[in-house]
This record gives C-alpha cells, sequence and structure tokens, in this order.
C-alpha cells in the first residue's frame, strides 16, 4: 500500500499548529495569572495605604508563603514584576487585543530571568 506523499505532511502540519495553538493559550492563561496577582496586590496596597511601608511588607511575607509551594516564580522580585504589569495594564481587555505585543514587551522588559514562563 502507497500512502499519498503530502498526507503524512498534512497531519504533521496539523499537530504542530495544535501544538502552537495550545502554548499560546497556556501562555495567555499565565499572563492573566500574572496580571490578577498584580491587581490583588495593588488592591491591597490602596486599600491600607495610610500604613508606611505596608505595600514592602505585604510583598515579602506574600513571597514567603508562596515560594515553598509554587516556587521562584513568586519571589519577592517577581511579585512586584506583576503588580508593576499591572498598573502597566490596568485594563484585561487590552490584555486580549495586544496579546502578542504583551508577552514579547512583559518577557524583555520586567521579566529578566530566563524561562519566566515557565515558572508557574
Amino acid at each position: 500500500m502507497l500512502i499519498r506523499k503530502g498526507f503524512i505532511h498534512q497531519i504533521k502540519e496539523i499537530i504542530f499548529q495544535a501544538r502552537g495553538n495550545a502554548v499560546r493559550a497556556v501562555d495567555f492563561q499565565r499572563v492573566l495569572t500574572y496580571w490578577h496577582i498584580g491587581k490583588t496586590i495593588f488592591e491591597e496596597e490602596q486599600h491600607s495605604h495610610e500604613r508606611a511601608g505596608y505595600g514592602e511588607f505585604l510583598i515579602k511575607h506574600l513571597s514567603a508563603e508562596l515560594v515553598p509551594e509554587f516556587g521562584i516564580g513568586f519571589s519577592v522580585r517577581q511579585l512586584e514584576r506583576y503588580r508593576q504589569f499591572y498598573r502597566m495594564f490596568t485594563n484585561t481587555s487590552a490584555l486580549r487585543t495586544q496579546f502578542s505585543w504583551m508577552v514579547m514587551t512583559f518577557s524583555s522588559t520586567l521579566c529578566s530571568i530566563t524561562g519566566f514562563f515557565a515558572v508557574l
């Protein structure tokens, strides 16, 4: 039996496309996760703005709670970056419409560590 020459190539293209779509979907969910974390931190800081140094304390304490369970993606520095990310993009619809541009900006500007998206 002979298999048509382009058949296997066609199947491989479907698989590659699906993998690419899956990676983009996961990356988008990670970006949304980081955005929501940043938003929640920012709002908590604003809620308790009278207390000097509360924001610094909040992030250090949060990091101490999260790192043992979820890893270095929730270090003090990363949590500060998530908060900064939220402050740069306060509108979630911008996340959806500019996702491709934001992934590049977010990973190169805010996150200098290698493999940032692999930490969640």
